[in-house]
């Protein structure tokens, strides 16, 4: 895949995927699947995609770990006795055993917090980022070949000017 807004590097720079949304601090911290579905079984029984969908939602969007980390994660909690499974309405629910229910107590607090403080800035820049692919889109929708050239030259500027913002000097 070349270019765009997903994988491709031609024209700007790094992609706009994981290491956009985990800057810094905030993604160092926030891999820790195990304790996030412990403090979330806490609460109440869930499936998989509803503790993704609360990751996200609790951290603004800035943590919505895979499939591939919390489905093996469950397995292995289950297969140390720390949560319970049973088929729902076609989809699995986990809930906390009584081991699991008292290593979900030792946790000072819940590991999304960390995520949520440490990711304020990054989450309003991916907002912003998420919001200007919106606008190009549109230009590139309905504008007429002189607003699309104009809105590229401002696209062209723009990744100039971050750059320099960064230090980087790329041109």
């Amino acid at each position: 895949m070349h270019g765009g807004w997903g994988g491709g590097r031609r024209g700007w720079g790094p992609p706009f995927g994981p290491p956009f949304r985990g800057m810094g601090e905030a993604r160092r911290r926030r891999g820790d699947v195990r304790l996030a579905i412990l403090a979330l079984l806490a609460e109440r029984p869930m499936h998989g995609y509803e503790m993704i969908q609360e990751l996200e939602a609790r951290t603004q969007g800035a943590w919505r770990p895979s499939p591939g980390s919390i489905y093996p994660t469950l397995q292995l909690l289950e297969d140390e006795g720390l949560v319970t499974s049973e088929e729902s309405e076609g989809r699995r629910r986990y809930a906390l055993t009584e081991a699991g229910r008292a290593e979900a107590d030792r946790l000072e607090r819940p590991p999304w917090e960390d995520v949520s403080e440490g990711d304020s800035a990054a989450a309003g820049l991916r907002d912003a980022g998420f919001q200007l692919g919106a606008a190009v889109m549109h230009a590139a929708r309905t504008g007429s070949r002189e607003q699309v050239a104009e809105v590229r030259d401002v696209l062209v500027d723009a990744r100039r000017r971050i750059y320099s913002i960064l230090g980087d000097g790329a041109q």
